[in-house]
């Protein structure tokens, strides 16, 4: 089945022709980002290019995909705001709420008992509103996303930090805050400040143990989990060329945990094969047609110092296997260096727990390769050494690979297969340790690592690598070991070296599946009722945010200083929370519960100013909001680093916060911030994040004349009768500010809608 066929036959027929006035415009050759950018335009080609990193855009993407955990809140939103029916392509899908305890098939059964109430609202709403909705085990979004809806040369947004995973198919695919979906599935245009550009060019080709995932890894270790904000990552050069497109979908996936905008790689034959065994052959044939449209000028091959803001560049001849981590994904080791490093670190060198799969890499590929070096093992009497977990990323993969017959291969060392679904990557996963407090190391083949990410422990050492080099890890015990000159020890008694893996980038007798797990919505929904019961403790109905009230904001008291790292993990934590995502006041009980205290060091324990007791962040903003108390929370560098999840900005927006002053903040969330009505702050000075006191109470000045551009100024009123006043610099457009004045984003266009009706 072929979706969208008429929208992307529409795109390219017009790609042409607008790339060529875009190209006069700018004066110069474009890369492959700027021809999807500007041929995305909401309106009508400018009569100038934009300044990249300074110009707020409107842009029309092609389509919208959440996750239902996202999803609940994107939807109750949508729902409010007067359309009855999505203005562009939309899907739902149930991949979030599934929690990895026995394996897949119970697991599965499980969680639609126990979420049948969000599963209910997601498809009632989805059908309401003309959104396609994929059933629980249908698997993760965006492994179904890559193999259904990706076209490239196309533009999506998503409400997951992943959706850049889609770039593996060339196509400009960009993580977001439900309320930006809202917009765009609406019909309004969606604004992103016009990305910088750094060009990554791969040469040669990898080899042996070396996979796609490795050049991810490297590049993390480059740029860092801040290095990519606000810019789209193009990879390009023969390199490139030779890598999966599956493997294409692995280092943009993961290209969020370096803060990209998104990443991309140009058209090619092996994103024209995907298309063809993924039964899209009308859409490879369209993007052939066009080819020299999908890819970069030849110009910016030659000379890319001239048309990207960054250049790196890497020979993949040379690149050998990477493991990043622990507690940050942009710690990167190379394997040969690993066991110092262990060693060095004082980190534990026995492995617990491996783990494979997830939407960054769980392909047909990614599992041949594994599956090689299970049978490699089991061929030289080896065994795994420690438990061994398998996430297939979709129903179809799946159903493949238990023909095909890897899942009695991974059978064979103890592996268990869990369902498709994101299980153990967001916390999702019932963890079998001893002793929660004691040091451990795990290893997986996911995208992010952050502490308390995987199991909610601490005391967890979290590293990320390829599929094959965990799969490696798992037989071996230990991750002070390098697969490609460690022996091991057989049953024998015998020193053995395990063997390259190989595997196949497209299964050789086709994919198959029996259901995929799509249910298309009703034609007219008009009739179809939403189910939100009254009295649930797991979905809300929203009401709208106030409005601002017109004046400077005075009295707010200081509800937490975050030390350090403060990802939205700590912000608005995954795993048992999920439970909650469609209820506002729920959820909001784990607000900042992860975030460090700066004066005492401990989490989930501020100082109440009114009572002067110390209790949980929560039941602080509580105490502040029912007095009619505003506050505010003061944050470190990158602030809300990590997924997309827009909880982490309504909760506060719920609990009375009126403001994040911060050192710097991730893309996303500040978006998010500003969509619900937020003041998102940054001290102009670095370092008067160190003047803010524990007792301060603080006033916010200069907001009724809330201009773009220019600074709002920040009064501490410390205890002791002294002040500080410091500037707080924003990025506020005045669309943005509008934003602000309405009490969040949904307001403006609840109004908008109204005027039409």
């Amino acid at each position: 089945m072929v979706f969208d066929l008429d929208l992307i036959k529409k795109v390219y027929s017009e790609m042409p022709g607008k790339i060529a006035i875009a190209r006069t415009l700018a004066g110069k050759p474009l890369t492959f980002a700027e021809k999807i950018l500007y041929t995305h335009l909401y309106a009508q080609l400018p009569d100038r290019c934009y300044d990249r990193g300074k110009d707020y855009v409107d842009f029309r993407p092609d389509r919208v995909a959440m996750q239902d955990a996202t999803a609940q809140m994107a939807l109750l939103q949508f729902m409010t705001c007067g359309r009855a029916t999505v203005a562009v392509p939309s899907t739902v899908h149930c991949d979030h709420l599934i929690q990895a305890k026995i394996g897949a098939k119970k697991d599965l059964e499980l969680a639609i008992e126990t979420n049948r109430e969000v599963y209910d609202f997601l498809s009632s709403i989805s059908n309401k509103y003309g959104i396609g909705f994929w059933k629980p085990g249908a698997g993760i979004i965006h492994q179904v996303v890559l193999e259904n809806y990706a076209f490239p040369g196309g533009m999506m947004i998503g409400t997951d930090s992943h959706t850049p995973n889609a770039g593996g198919l060339g196509m400009v695919a960009i993580g977001v805050g439900g309320a930006d979906a809202v917009d765009v599935m609406a019909g309004l245009p969606w604004e992103l400040k016009m990305p910088k550009l750094i060009g990554i060019k791969l040469t040669g080709k990898m080899s042996g143990w070396t996979s796609c995932k490795d050049v991810i890894l490297w590049v993390a270790g480059q740029l860092t989990v801040k290095g990519g904000t606000g810019a789209i990552v193009e990879y390009f050069g023969p390199g490139a060329d030779s890598m999966s497109a599956t493997g294409k979908g692995t280092v943009c996936n993961m290209g969020a945990e370096i803060g990209a905008t998104c990443s991309l790689f140009a058209y090619d034959e092996k994103m024209s094969a995907y298309l063809k065994a993924t039964g899209r052959e009308e859409v490879a044939a369209l993007a052939d047609g066009i080819r020299d449209h999908l890819r970069p000028d030849p110009e910016v091959y030659a000379d890319p110092i001239k048309y990207y803001d960054q250049v790196l560049e890497l020979n993949l001849d040379t690149l050998e296997p990477y493991v990043n981590g622990p507690f940050t994904p942009d710690l990167a080791t190379p394997v040969s260096k690993l066991a110092a490093a262990v060693k060095e670190n004082n980190w534990p060198a026995k492995l617990e727990v491996a783990l494979i799969g997830s939407c960054t890499n769980s392909s047909y590929e990614d599992i041949s390769r594994s599956a090689s070096i299970v049978e490699d093992a089991v061929s030289q009497g080896l065994k795994a050494n420690s438990e061994f977990t398998i996430t297939p990323g979709s129903e179809l993969v799946r159903f493949t690979i238990e023909r095909d017959g890897f899942i009695k291969t991974f059978e064979k060392v103890g592996g268990v297969v869990l369902a498709n679904a994101c299980g153990p990557c967001i916390g999702q996963w019932a963890r079998h340790i001893d002793d929660p407090n004691r040091k451990n190391t795990i290893i997986t083949s996911f995208n992010r690592n952050f502490a308390k990410r995987n199991d909610g422990l601490a005391s967890t050492h979290a590293f990320v690598a390829s599929p094959e080099v965990v799969t490696a890890m798992a037989i071996a015990g230990t991750i002070a070991f390098n697969p490609i000159t460690d022996k091991l020890t057989n049953n024998k008694g015998e020193e053995v070296l395990l063997k390259e893996p190989i595997g196949f980038e497209l299964p050789p007798k086709g994919f198959d599946v029996g259901d995929a797990g799509y249910l298309a919505p009703a034609k007219d929904g008009s009739k179809v009722q939403v189910a939100v019961a009254s009295d649930s403790k797991r979905l809300q109905l929203l009401e709208p945010f106030s409005a601002w009230e017109g004046i400077d904001l005075r009295g707010l008291r200081l509800l937490i200083k975050a030390r350090g790292k403060c990802t939205t993990d700590h912000i608005s934590m995954a795993g048992p929370w999920l439970k909650f995502r469609g209820h506002l006041d729920n959820i909001s009980n784990n607000m900042l519960i992860g975030a460090l205290n700066f004066y005492n060091n401990e989490t989930d324990k501020v100082k109440n100013q009114l009572t002067g007791e110390y209790g949980p962040v929560p039941a602080t903003a509580r105490a502040y909001k029912a007095v009619g108390i505003g506050s505010v929370v003061v944050g470190d560098e990158n602030y809300g680093e990590g997924s997309s999840r827009e909880h982490a900005a309504m909760e506060p927006r719920h609990l009375g916060v009126r403001a994040i002053l911060v050192r710097s903040f991730a893309r996303i969330h500040e978006t998010n911030l500003k969509k619900q009505g937020m003041l998102a702050l940054t001290f102009a000075e670095k370092p008067d994040y160190e003047k803010v006191l524990e007792d301060d109470v603080i006033d916010i000045v200069g907001l009724i004349n809330f201009t773009e551009g220019q600074p709002l100024t920040v009064v501490l009123n410390h205890a002791d009768g002294t002040r500080d006043e410091i500037l707080a610099n924003h990025t506020y457009n005045e669309q943005q500010i509008e934003w602000f004045r309405a009490g969040g984003a949904l307001n403006v266009i609840r109004a908008e809608f109204a005027k039409r009706l």
